[in-house]
């Protein structure tokens, strides 16, 4: 009994008021539904059918549906939040926030332009979103493609694959080796040419020489 008294005796006990306990549940439940609510919205907006929802996104997609990420195999598939959404709720929040600014692009060129919709200006300008991805792979240690893939459980079907991932690979992260395996290839930002590839992508879509220039200006 003495002990009783004595925890009701306690400051923090007499502080915990009908009105202040009341508040703490609320706040907690309102916790809990919160946190649920972003493990829901990063699984929605990290799937291909949200990805997809934007047209551009959908120019992305194609070759990515043709890709061993896509058709694997063994039946895995890896969708697009799977490589570029990091790991964690609060992570996977700050990516998708974040990734507005590219939401925002898109609003602002189908107002005023550059429309990324437009399949060519969309390929005009795929390299440098090319580049952003890999400069983040890059920092990220390339964490998104640990999620399934163990560098030192590689085997390979091809001579001394293991040896070189174990070896040569060593203090190197996946993207600077493994690029251009999902979507529409892209040369290496160091040999990048920015005349060749618009020549390219002239002749690809009919278009007179110069006029690639000009889509990149607008």
């Amino acid at each position: 009994m003495k002990l009783i008294e004595s925890i009701k005796n306690w400051k923090v006990f007499n502080f915990l008021t009908r009105h202040v306990l009341f508040a703490l549940i609320i706040g907690g439940l309102a916790g809990i539904f919160f946190i649920i609510f972003l493990i829901e919205f990063d699984h929605y907006s990290s799937s291909e059918k949200f990805c997809t929802s934007c047209h551009s996104m959908e120019l992305a997609a194609i070759p990515y549906r043709q890709s061993v990420h896509y058709n694997s195999a063994s039946g895995v598939r890896a969708s697009c939040g799977d490589c570029h959404v990091s790991e964690g709720v609060f992570a996977a929040t700050w990516d998708h926030f974040i990734g507005g600014k590219d939401l925002l692009k898109q609003i602002k060129g189908a107002v005023i332009g550059p429309n990324y919709d437009d399949p060519v200006v969309n390929a005009l300008h795929l390299p440098e979103a090319a580049f952003a991805a890999r400069k983040w792979f890059i920092k990220r240690d390339s964490a998104t493609c640990r999620r399934c893939h163990n560098q030192d459980a590689i085997l390979g079907k091809r001579l001394n694959t293991e040896a070189v991932h174990k070896e040569d690979a060593k203090n190197k992260t996946c993207v600077e080796c493994h690029i251009n395996l999902v979507h529409r290839k892209v040369p290496d930002e160091k040999t990048f040419k920015r005349e060749a590839w618009n020549k390219m992508i002239e002749k690809e879509f009919d278009l007179k020489e110069g006029e690639a220039d000009k889509k990149l200006k607008e």
